[in-house]
């Protein structure tokens, strides 16, 4: 009895620490998305999901991390899963809204949002949040309704304040929205963000005066805001101060290098003043801003003369439409008088649209809703080279290696030459660079050639093989292999490696250049991509010849499906590599790799929308790069 009680004891003080541990990993996801580690956290909550699929919270933390890496369609597939547990979650419905709204899909962005209204009616953040989608569709009387429920709820709430200051500037009520942006600024008179919008709208006014004290408070409040400074110079441009205007253009541009507007405007400023480098200016600026490309806009004189033209079309067509439905006197002057208002309607835009041709305003109204944002851990931010994951070869790591876990993989196809080596050395798969274990493999090849002398057998001539493989020794490495496969013809791992050598070696000489020809490099010639000479197709027909060889022995082997979609995409095979890529990850549904290059080529084939799910799926397994290409090319 004592036996049993102790048992039941000890089994209940182990689920307790089970539970304990996944709160464990939990909090520690959180803490990690709170100091920016946001690739660290995805981490922990597959941990958790991997134990406890049943919680929706861990979904929606995952869904969170995501959401910070620009991931938006990832992040959507988490909330998806964690409101399917947890209907009544309404930050669920709340942040899928927002990676909604990230994609510009607002009216998916507005149903989730009127989704969690339902749960949260007193909630003056999802108001906001729904007013700028109204907004993104041009539903300006929706959006501004939106706004003042916010502000109904919240009355201090600085962003609905902002943002409804957006929509009047939409409207074309410059007046409302200074008095908003005057009301954030008495709330909270530190917001820099608050006083450029406030100098842009009072420059719409030609109060260029006020404009250039709210540009001078932004510099104050943010020394580091780009966007202030290519603004007043604008306005001291228009006070004709261009020497000035210069100065302002020259500190945005310091601030950031990439910014066309100031180039542009700093263009004029030197043109006007006969200065050198306007010219240059121009190029760049219409080489990052194709519509700033002067090249291409017509002169101020010509914009005017379009403008008076239609105009004077428009004009007729209301005096034709008049005449032809006779109508009565009062009603001619009535028709004349709209026209009148019209026409200075449209004078007044015409004139608002000179003004702002020749100066091309830095305009940040679309406001984060958040009021700063972690920058630590936004690895997607980070300049990467695009290319395909490399293929899957055989090697073997020692257990105290660096990075030991992530270096490779372990199927069961290796068990029975791991078996038949006694796990000495115990054989992996890995597609990292190995060079750094050179000298373990140069002894491992030393110890298969004692191996060898005493029992020649297949499993002895592939072991040597692999080695001598990864130690360069190419053509000695094919020696070996067929060696194997002479002694036994279904050696599936002989195969395998012996086409993954002779990858190497077409790569290898691939790499060499043509020195019979002149040498010319092609920039930014996307054609070029992925181009196999004649004298290669050989090469490769043989690889893949091995390749279909191993999947007749064993096709559960992921590994070989995923070297053979390599080889395709590199042959430019896009269509037929996505179908081992597929099979790939249907035997192995976490295979990072697999579903980084499936990501790519449907990506390359236009599926933007497939590409950015496999990508999420490979970042979300440990592909850091992935979230840069799903920014630049996603979303």
């Amino acid at each position: 009895m004592k036996f049993k009680l102790f048992f039941v004891l000890f089994w209940l003080s182990s689920v307790a620490s089970a539970q304990l541990n996944i709160n464990h990993y939990i909090r520690v996801g959180q803490t990690r998305i709170s100091t920016g580690n946001y690739v660290g956290a995805i981490e922990n909550f597959n941990i958790v999901i991997k134990f406890k699929p049943q919680l929706p919270e861990p979904y929606f933390l995952r869904g969170v991390a995501k959401h910070q890496l620009e991931d938006y369609r990832g992040a959507i597939t988490d909330y998806d899963i964690a409101l399917q547990i947890k209907p009544y979650y309404p930050d669920a419905y709340i942040n899928r809204g927002l990676a909604h709204l990230s994609l510009h899909e607002y009216e998916d962005a507005i149903a989730d949002y009127n989704s969690a209204l339902e749960l949260s009616p007193q909630n003056a953040g999802i108001y906001n949040n729904r007013g700028i989608a109204k907004l993104s569709m041009k539903d300006v009387d929706g959006a501004i309704e939106d706004y003042n429920k916010a502000l109904e709820v919240s009355s201090n709430f600085v962003n609905a304040y902002i943002n409804r200051s957006n929509a009047n500037i939409v409207k074309g009520d410059l007046t409302e929205a200074i008095r908003d942006l005057n009301r954030a600024i008495i709330i909270r008179p530190h917001y820099a963000s608050a006083y450029l919008l406030r100098g842009l709208a009072r420059f719409e006014l030609n109060d260029f005066a006020a404009a250039l004290r709210d540009f001078d408070q932004t510099i104050k409040l943010d020394p580091e805001n780009a966007y202030a400074y290519n603004n007043r110079g604008i306005v001291k441009q228009r006070l004709e101060d261009f020497q000035g205007a210069i100065m302002d253009y020259d500190l945005a541009l310091q601030l950031n290098p990439t910014m066309p507007n100031a180039y542009y405007n700093r263009g004029i400023a030197k043109e006007v003043l006969g200065k050198s480098g306007y010219e240059e200016d121009y190029r760049i600026a219409a080489k990052l801003d194709p519509k700033l490309d002067i090249r291409r806009r017509p002169t101020e004189e010509e914009y005017y003369a379009q403008q008076q033209q239609q105009q004077q079309q428009a004009q007729n067509k209301t005096n034709a439409q008049g005449n032809s439905q006779s109508q009565s006197q009062s009603q001619s002057q009535s028709t004349a008088q709209g026209s009148a208002q019209d026409s200075k309607a449209q004078d007044e835009e015409a004139e608002k649209a000179r003004r702002r041709f020749r100066l091309s305003l830095a305009d940040t109204r679309n406001l984060p809703t958040q009021d700063e944002e972690i920058e630590d851990g936004r690895i997607q931010n980070k300049n990467v080279i695009i290319e395909l994951q490399p293929i899957f070869r055989i090697a073997s790591f020692s257990d105290n290696s660096v990075d030991y876990e992530r270096l490779q993989y372990y199927n069961l196809a290796l068990e029975e030459l791991n078996k038949y080596n006694n796990y000495t050395p115990q054989m992996n798969l890995t597609n990292r660079e190995t060079s750094d274990f050179a000298d373990s493999f140069r002894n491992s090849i030393l110890y298969f050639n004692e191996k060898i002398k005493a029992n020649p057998t297949s499993e002895n001539y592939l072991s040597r093989g692999i080695f001598k493989f990864l130690t360069a020794y190419y053509n000695d490495a094919i020696a070996d292999f067929n060696e194997s496969l002479k002694r036994d013809n279904k050696n599936l791992i002989a195969y395998y490696s012996r086409a993954n050598c002779r990858v190497k070696m077409v790569e290898l000489l691939e790499a060499v250049p043509d020195l019979s020809q002149d040498m010319t490099i092609a920039l930014g010639d996307a054609n070029n991509n992925h181009v196999v000479k004649k004298e290669f197709l050989n090469d490769y027909k043989e690889v893949l010849d091995d390749y279909q060889r191993c999947i007749d022995i064993n096709p559960s082997f992921p590994f070989v499906y995923y070297n053979k979609a390599y080889i395709l995409c590199k042959l430019g095979k896009y269509d037929e590599a996505l179908s081992f890529f597929n099979r790939a990850i249907e035997l192995q549904p976490d295979f990072a790799e697999a579903h980084f290059n499936r990501g790519l080529t449907r990506i390359y084939l236009d599926d933007v929308t497939g590409g950015a799910m496999d990508l999420s799926k490979a970042g979300e397994l440990g592909i850091e790069e992935a979230y840069n290409i799903i920014k630049r090319y996603c979303n």
